[in-house]
This record gives structure tokens, C-alpha cells and sequence, in this order.
């Protein structure tokens, strides 16, 4: 991952890009943002990942998080899941997987069918008073994700649309897109003086111009954002209230404080144990 510090010089920019990320492909996903490095600047957003996989089918490991929520999207194809109660599913295109893990749980997923499957898996920090909670997996087939013009309504709400998933902490997450020459003005809520992008696929400038695989994230402020795609475009966008709170990082897991992520790794221990004698692993 390269990280770039930018200035627009456009005095049509309401909101200057203070960082920009040309994250680093690992086979089919490329890593925009970890709890390390963009995570601290952008919290509670803390880890993004871009997929782009077009091949055979293949089953992914259950693996555990704890202290976090995870938002998987898909733009194009679809992905296959197994949640926390081993239930089994498919999510489509469109559709909007919300894995909500509290003090710790175990999930998995992978790819049913072959073709191209393109989407992001977001993470996202959660409140002293949710990292050791319940978990909660939620799943939104495509037509029960609502829109306002442009914009998929993924946390949060845009204009008449709202997202029925409630959010851990005051956030926005969108999927948008453009059709090229479209422009699109974004005002935060009060408050939301963190914001990103990341370019799925297509060109848009914001007046920089961002294409696959790129993030932005833009200075700490209220003021609005102008994008006018180039090319016919697709990314997601992100903005909160900044997560006031340190990032205590585990293997999978994020917590706010020390005892925290010792708790929920302990708990996640104990899920796999008693995993193991039921035979998943």
C-alpha cells in the first residue's frame, strides 16, 4: 500500500483530499485501509478491502472476529456465507451482508459459482458499549437495500432512503453510481468530519482523479464534496462521526481498550474449542 499526501489546487473543491492510497492487489483483493495505518485517520472505519475474483468457485476458512462490525457488498456476481448459527446462504449482487461480532464470533464464505465477483468488505469499529456484546448477522437481498437517485443506501440514510441495519455510531455508507458526465454533490450530516472514497470500478474526479482501486480520504471538515464521473463509475463512499476512542488491534479482531481485546479473544477461543468438537473445522 502507498500512501500519498495530496492537494487539490481547484478552487472549485469544497473539501480538499488530504490522503490518497493505491492499494496493494494480492491476488484478487486489494488492501485499502487497515487499523494501522488509514484506520487511525479514518476510525471508525478501519479496514477495506476491494475484491475483484473471476475464476473457479472455492470455499473460504471460518475464521473469528470480535469488536467489530464487518459490511460485505457486492457490486457484480455473488458470494456464498456461513454465518455464526452455521447457517449457510447466498448474498447476489446488490445485497448487503451486516456480521455484527460483539465480544466474538466465527464466520466463513466463499464463492458458489465461477465467473467474476467484484464488491468491498468493510470493517468497522465499534462503541465501548458493543465491542463485548452479542452478535448480530443480518442479510438484505438486493431489492431491500433503498436507494435515492444515484445512491444504495448500505448504513445510514441518503434523501428518502434509509438502511433498516442500525449503526453502531453515527455513519453513512454508500454505493453509488454514475453514468459518465454525471456529477453528484455529497453534504455530511453535521457532525461527519470523517469521509473516504474507493473506486470499484470506472474514473471519477473529486476534482483529483480516482480510478480502480483507488481511496481518497479528505480533510476533517462539514463541507461538501463535487464528483463528476469520467467514465461510467461505480464507488462507495463513507462518513462519520470520528470513532473517539484508541484501536487495540488483535489478529482479527479491533477493541477500545487492552482488557477489551483480551476478552474477546479469550471468547473466540472458547468458540473454537467448543467448534472443534462438533466437527466444523
Amino acid at each position: 500500500m502507498t500512501l500519498t499526501l495530496t492537494k487539490s489546487s481547484s478552487l472549485s473543491l469544497a473539501r480538499a483530499v488530504a490522503k490518497r492510497v493505491g492499494g496493494g492487489r494480492q491476488g484478487s483483493v486489494t488492501r485499502l485501509m487497515s487499523p494501522s495505518d488509514l484506520g487511525e485517520i479514518l476510525k471508525p472505519f478501519v479496514f477495506l478491502d476491494l475484491f475483484d475474483h473471476e475464476g473457479p468457485p472455492f470455499n473460504g476458512p471460518l475464521h473469528p472476529h470480535s469488536g467489530i462490525a464487518t459490511l460485505t457488498y457486492i457490486f457484480e456476481g455473488s458470494v456464498s456465507y456461513i454465518d455464526p448459527d452455521n447457517i449457510r446462504g447466498v448474498l447476489p449482487a446488490g445485497g448487503v451482508e451486516w456480521m455484527q461480532a460483539g465480544r466474538g464470533m466465527w464466520h466463513g464464505g466463499g464463492l458458489d459459482e465461477g465467473g467474476r465477483t467484484r464488491g468491498f468488505q468493510l470493517w468497522i469499529a465499534l462503541p465501548p458499549e458493543l465491542e463485548l456484546g452479542p452478535t448480530i448477522s443480518i442479510y438484505k437481498s438486493p431489492e431491500d437495500v433503498l436507494q435515492d437517485g444515484p445512491v444504495r443506501v448500505l448504513l445510514g440514510s441518503y434523501g428518502s432512503a434509509s438502511s433498516a441495519i442500525a449503526s453502531p455510531s453515527p455513519i453513512n455508507y454508500f454505493a453509488i453510481r454514475l453514468k459518465a458526465s454525471e456529477r453528484w454533490r455529497y453534504e455530511p450530516p453535521a457532525g461527519h468530519t470523517v469521509v473516504w472514497v474507493a473506486v470499484a470500478s470506472g474514473a471519477v474526479s473529486v476534482p483529483d482523479e480516482l480510478g480502480q482501486g483507488d481511496l481518497v480520504a479528505f480533510e476533517p471538515s462539514n463541507e461538501a464534496i463535487e464528483f463528476e464521473a469520467l467514465t461510467d463509475v461505480e464507488f462507495v463512499l463513507g462518513s462519520a462521526v470520528q470513532h473517539d476512542h484508541d484501536l487495540v488491534l488483535g489478529y482479527y479482531s479491533v477493541h477500545t481498550t487492552a482488557d477489551a481485546l483480551r476478552d474477546g479473544e479469550a471468547h473466540i477461543s472458547t468458540i473454537k474449542a467448543r467448534l472443534a468438537q462438533e466437527g466444523r473445522f
